[in-house]
Protein backbone atom coordinates (compact mmCIF):
# COMPACT_ATOMS: atom_id res chain seq x y z
CA UNK A 1 0.00 0.00 0.00
CA UNK A 2 1.44 3.47 -0.99
CA UNK A 3 2.48 5.73 1.96
CA UNK A 4 0.05 8.91 3.26
CA UNK A 5 1.49 11.79 3.16
CA UNK A 6 0.26 14.10 5.81
CA UNK A 7 2.58 17.13 5.15
CA UNK A 8 6.54 18.23 4.36
CA UNK A 9 7.35 16.34 7.80
CA UNK A 10 5.41 13.89 8.47
CA UNK A 11 4.27 10.98 6.19
CA UNK A 12 2.54 7.50 7.72
CA UNK A 13 4.23 4.46 5.91
CA UNK A 14 1.78 2.53 3.80
CA UNK A 15 2.75 -0.54 6.54
CA UNK A 16 0.74 0.93 9.13
CA UNK A 17 -2.72 1.15 7.64
CA UNK A 18 -4.64 -1.64 6.53
CA UNK A 19 -7.99 -1.64 4.68
CA UNK A 20 -11.38 -4.17 4.90
CA UNK A 21 -14.42 -3.68 2.57
CA UNK A 22 -17.95 -4.60 3.28
CA UNK A 23 -21.29 -4.43 1.35
CA UNK A 24 -22.69 -0.80 1.62
CA UNK A 25 -25.72 -0.90 3.61
CA UNK A 26 -29.12 0.16 2.46
CA UNK A 27 -30.96 0.74 -0.81
CA UNK A 28 -29.08 0.32 -3.94
CA UNK A 29 -30.66 -2.82 -5.74
CA UNK A 30 -28.48 -5.90 -7.39
CA UNK A 31 -25.20 -3.40 -7.42
CA UNK A 32 -25.18 -2.65 -3.78
CA UNK A 33 -25.89 -6.42 -2.97
CA UNK A 34 -23.44 -8.05 -4.98
CA UNK A 35 -19.96 -5.71 -4.44
CA UNK A 36 -17.82 -4.98 -1.23
CA UNK A 37 -17.72 -1.17 -1.98
CA UNK A 38 -17.94 0.05 1.46
CA UNK A 39 -14.44 0.76 3.09
CA UNK A 40 -13.17 0.93 6.07
CA UNK A 41 -9.72 2.25 6.91
CA UNK A 42 -7.74 1.37 10.02
CA UNK A 43 -4.32 2.95 11.54
CA UNK A 44 -2.73 2.77 15.23
CA UNK A 45 -1.49 6.17 16.00
CA UNK A 46 -0.16 5.12 19.58
CA UNK A 47 2.07 2.62 17.67
CA UNK A 48 3.22 4.73 14.64
CA UNK A 49 7.04 5.67 13.96
CA UNK A 50 6.26 9.19 12.13
CA UNK A 51 5.60 11.12 15.68
CA UNK A 52 8.07 12.20 18.60
CA UNK A 53 6.41 11.97 22.26
CA UNK A 54 4.62 15.12 22.46
CA UNK A 55 3.01 15.24 19.00
CA UNK A 56 2.02 11.40 19.59
CA UNK A 57 0.19 12.50 23.31
CA UNK A 58 -0.93 15.48 21.38
CA UNK A 59 -2.95 13.03 18.35
CA UNK A 60 -4.05 10.73 21.00
CA UNK A 61 -5.32 13.17 22.95
CA UNK A 62 -7.30 15.16 20.02
CA UNK A 63 -8.14 11.77 18.17
CA UNK A 64 -9.94 10.35 21.90
CA UNK A 65 -13.45 10.40 20.63
CA UNK A 66 -12.65 8.38 17.35
CA UNK A 67 -10.03 5.58 19.08
CA UNK A 68 -11.75 2.09 19.52
CA UNK A 69 -10.51 0.20 23.01
CA UNK A 70 -7.22 -1.06 21.13
CA UNK A 71 -6.17 2.42 20.26
CA UNK A 72 -7.14 2.22 16.52
CA UNK A 73 -8.84 4.73 14.15
CA UNK A 74 -11.26 3.60 11.73
CA UNK A 75 -12.82 5.55 8.96
CA UNK A 76 -15.68 4.11 7.06
CA UNK A 77 -16.78 5.39 3.91
CA UNK A 78 -19.27 4.19 1.75
CA UNK A 79 -19.96 7.01 -0.37
CA UNK A 80 -18.95 5.93 -3.79
CA UNK A 81 -19.84 2.87 -5.56
CA UNK A 82 -16.17 1.89 -6.57
CA UNK A 83 -14.03 0.49 -3.62
CA UNK A 84 -10.92 2.29 -5.02
CA UNK A 85 -12.71 5.68 -4.94
CA UNK A 86 -13.50 4.61 -1.37
CA UNK A 87 -10.36 3.93 -0.37
CA UNK A 88 -9.06 7.23 -1.74
CA UNK A 89 -11.80 9.26 -0.24
CA UNK A 90 -11.41 7.26 3.11
CA UNK A 91 -7.24 8.24 3.05
CA UNK A 92 -8.30 11.72 2.04
CA UNK A 93 -10.05 11.68 5.88
CA UNK A 94 -7.64 10.21 7.69
CA UNK A 95 -4.77 12.73 6.09
CA UNK A 96 -7.55 15.87 7.44
CA UNK A 97 -7.90 14.07 10.73
CA UNK A 98 -4.23 13.49 11.30
CA UNK A 99 -3.37 16.59 10.06
CA UNK A 100 -5.95 18.54 12.57
CA UNK A 101 -4.42 16.72 15.44
CA UNK A 102 -1.02 17.85 15.00
CA UNK A 103 -2.25 21.29 14.83
CA UNK A 104 0.01 23.28 18.10
CA UNK A 105 -2.60 24.85 19.97
CA UNK A 106 -1.95 28.74 19.94
CA UNK A 107 -0.95 30.27 23.36
CA UNK A 108 -3.42 31.85 24.90
CA UNK A 109 -2.35 35.28 26.26
CA UNK A 110 -4.21 36.81 29.19
CA UNK A 111 -6.29 39.88 28.85
CA UNK A 112 -7.69 42.49 31.05
CA UNK A 113 -11.50 43.38 30.73
CA UNK A 114 -11.58 46.88 29.26
CA UNK A 115 -12.52 49.59 32.25
CA UNK A 116 -16.22 50.19 30.37
CA UNK A 117 -16.99 46.52 30.34
CA UNK A 118 -16.10 46.18 34.12
CA UNK A 119 -18.51 49.03 35.03
CA UNK A 120 -21.55 47.89 32.87
CA UNK A 121 -21.15 45.02 35.22
CA UNK A 122 -20.62 46.25 38.79
CA UNK A 123 -23.96 48.36 37.10
CA UNK A 124 -25.90 45.68 36.46
CA UNK A 125 -24.68 43.95 39.75
CA UNK A 126 -25.93 47.19 41.51
CA UNK A 127 -29.52 47.49 39.32
CA UNK A 128 -30.07 43.99 40.77
CA UNK A 129 -29.49 44.29 43.97
CA UNK A 130 -32.09 47.12 44.39
CA UNK A 131 -34.28 45.23 42.76
CA UNK A 132 -34.27 42.41 45.58
CA UNK A 133 -34.07 44.65 48.12
CA UNK A 134 -36.80 46.38 47.13
CA UNK A 135 -38.83 43.13 47.14
CA UNK A 136 -38.35 42.66 50.71
CA UNK A 137 -38.86 46.26 51.33
CA UNK A 138 -42.50 45.79 50.09
CA UNK A 139 -43.23 42.63 52.11
CA UNK A 140 -41.78 43.69 55.28
CA UNK A 141 -44.45 43.89 58.01
CA UNK A 142 -42.16 45.56 60.99
CA UNK A 143 -42.90 42.92 63.57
Amino acid sequence: MDDLIINEQLTIPGTELWFTASRSGGPGGQHANKTSSRVTLYWRPGLSAIFDDATRARVLRRLATRLDSEGVVQVNVDDARSQFQNREIARARLMELVREAIKKPRPRHATRPTRGSVERRIGEKKKRSEVKTGRNQRFDRGD
